[in-house]
């Protein structure tokens, strides 16, 4: 099991050496994998531990006039580290105080006297420090004398560009899932437990697991066709997880809202799934979705028979798009 900390201050995580990642990892994307992939391999081969550092809330959001959409939960951090192999993770928490610390005390404070590192190791473009000064060349200087190597990974490709969190942002923003998923190693998901909503989809004919997303930010908004993981745990034989691998076997398919749901006046965002020929309890169950095609933008409608018609179309063009049988509605 992955050690999970969060301080600045605390004792060592590794008292006989670690390798480090060090890094946002934000949506863990196939960069990132790579990334992790090397620290794992080279903390094997130095007989230490694989660790990895980030920061929660991601430092471009902590400074961002505007939210910023996320591609990942910090839960799917978590999770995706140590499935990973991560033998720990030092989240900090990044505010005032660590947004201050000059670079060579982060270096002194943090990956040496709390990550015992050993070597680490970034992205090209990574920086760090008070005011962004710290940067490889930094790390490597003063590593000669603090007993620790650093390395930059190279940088990896797609279709000859640099696979990034904000590409990947920026595909999602013009409906291109499946250049995300490229990009990502596996389709974008968005995943939470379901909670008791109005149950207002019930009444109209299309009962909905409903996610609330809180504080996250998210890069899309609409009406899509979607595939849901970890409903087919509740049928006999499925199997129980919350991975969004494709894996259609593990998957039920359906159609979802994500948004602010104007026609009934909603107040927060909400991903609202209704899942084809689905009849079972998901409460309390955490749910992955993963957007398959985007149908249409949200909006709002006059009425709520206005709505119902829509829905039944949204319905008949998710089923179109998953390869499924048009229903009654339809």
């Amino acid at each position: 099991m992955m050690h999970l900390a969060r301080d600045v201050a605390g004792p060592c995580l590794a008292p006989h050496g670690s390798v480090l990642a060090v890094g946002a990892l934000d949506g863990l994307h196939r960069g990132h994998q790579a990334l992790l992939a090397r620290v794992r391999e080279r903390a094997a081969a130095l007989h230490l531990l694989p660790l990895a550092i980030s920061f929660e809330p991601l430092p471009r959001a902590y400074f961002s006039r505007a939210p910023l959409p996320r591609l990942g939960s910090v839960r799917e951090k978590i999770a995706g580290l140590s499935a990973a192999g991560m033998s720990g993770l030092l989240l900090l928490r990044f505010n005032a105080a660590l947004s201050a610390m000059p670079a060579d005390d982060f270096v002194h404070r943090v990956l040496v006297a709390r990550a015992g590192a050993r070597e680490i190791w970034v992205g090209e473009d990574f920086r760090f420090g008070h005011q962004r000064r710290g940067d490889l060349a930094l790390l490597q200087h003063m590593g000669a004398g603090l007993g620790f190597a650093a390395h930059a990974l190279e940088t990896h490709l797609h279709d000859g560009a640099r696979i990034s969190s904000s590409a990947i942002r920026a595909a999602l923003t013009a409906d291109d899932f499946a250049a995300a998923a490229a990009l990502l190693g596996q389709p974008f998901c968005i995943g939470g437990r379901v909670v008791r909503g109005q149950q207002l989809g019930r009444t109209l004919g299309y009962p909905t697991a409903n996610i609330r997303l809180g504080r996250r930010v998210s890069p899309i908004q609409g009406i899509f066709a979607v595939r849901v993981h970890g409903a087919a745990a509740s049928l006999p034989g499925g199997r129980s997880g919350t991975s969004c691998a494709r894996d259609t076997g593990a998957s039920l398919p359906g159609v979802a809202s994500l948004g602010m749901r104007p026609t009934v006046d909603g107040r927060e965002m909400l991903l609202e799934a209704h899942l084809f020929d689905f009849n079972g309890d998901l409460y309390g169950r955490h749910l992955m979705v993963e957007f398959v095609r985007k149908l249409r933008d949200e909006e709002k409608f006059a009425s709520l028979d206005d709505l119902t018609r829509q829905m039944h179309r949204d319905a008949a063009a998710a089923r179109a798009l998953l390869g499924l049988p048009l229903s009654a509605h339809s």
